[in-house]
């Protein structure tokens, strides 16, 4: 069991929608291995049995923040470098100091930014996700991200989508299986997009035993409301098709763009960020 202490209270979700305590759910485990504490006794169990046998939750955390770092290092080289300055956000989660439009707007205070989660505790912390510059705009989504069709729509309100679009899905993917399609899924808003635009991704991967028993354990956890599904380098590239690699290519979370030295601890995260020609 667990020794942290007792989160904080959670602000209350708008509208009718329920927080669910009695399951695990993947943005409050994330939340945790972030340190934060917008999660339930529920969701840190979750992460402790989950990661057991996989070299343990401080292991696990110095990956999730590989992956956030990651995430605020391609934002940061697509709203500088690469000139983008609209943002679609696919699968939020709950929001932490580097979100998206945090260091897109610090970088280019025009940027505009739409968020998009479908988890209640998400959308009961929504305001702080539409905070932004005079210059720009960010918005959110409450929706599922399969419903690409109404996300489009609702994000065309703030987003001009005849202009370049980067879409950022990081640590959403390897919560779906093959049979749910999410290349089909990925696919459909590259197509939305315009030229120039371009698609930032990170996957659990399974190129090793450790986080292929990781995924065994976990797609079969009694108690949580989510699955996780890694997947090789080769699995992710064909996410990618159609667009073109951006230097250095599909690599690891701490190998793409790194700012500092490289940890002695190997994320065995693969990602990317593509542009479509």
């Amino acid at each position: 069991m667990p020794s942290d202490p007792q989160p904080e209270s959670l602000s209350p979700p708008h509208g009718n929608q329920i927080v669910d305590t009695s399951v695990a759910q993947a943005a409050r485990a994330y939340d945790y291995l972030l340190g934060g504490v917008d999660n339930f006794e529920v969701d840190r169990e979750a992460i402790h049995q989950m990661y057991a046998s996989a070299g343990g939750v401080d292991l696990a955390r110095k990956r999730v923040r590989a992956n956030r770092n990651f995430l605020g290092r391609a934002v940061r080289y697509l709203a500088g470098e690469a000139g983008v300055r609209q943002f679609l956000d696919l699968g939020t989660g709950i929001p932490n100091a580097d979100n998206v439009h945090a260091v897109a707007q610090e970088t280019a205070p025009d940027s505009r930014i739409v968020y998009v989660d479908h988890d209640p505790v998400v959308l009961a912390h929504a305001h702080t996700l539409r905070a932004s510059t005079s210059e720009g705009r960010t918005s959110f989504i409450f929706g599922d991200i399969q419903d690409h069709q109404s996300i489009l729509s609702q994000a065309a309100e703030t987003l001009d989508f005849s202009q370049p679009v980067a879409l950022v899905i990081v640590g959403v993917l390897h919560h779906f299986r093959d049979e749910q399609n999410p290349k089909v899924m990925v696919r459909r808003y590259l197509d939305a997009v315009s030229s120039g635009s371009y698609l930032v991704l990170e996957h659990i991967g399974r190129e090793n035993d450790e986080l292929t028993n990781l995924g065994e354990v976990t797609n079969g956890f009694p108690g949580t409301d989510f699955t996780l599904f890694p997947r090789t380098r080769a699995e992710l590239a064909e996410f990618f098709e159609g667009t073109e690699l951006v230097d250095p290519g599909l690599v690891f979370v701490d190998h793409w763009h790194p700012d500092g030295p490289l940890p002695e601890y190997e994320t065995r995260h693969p990602c990317g960020v593509g542009r479509k020609p």
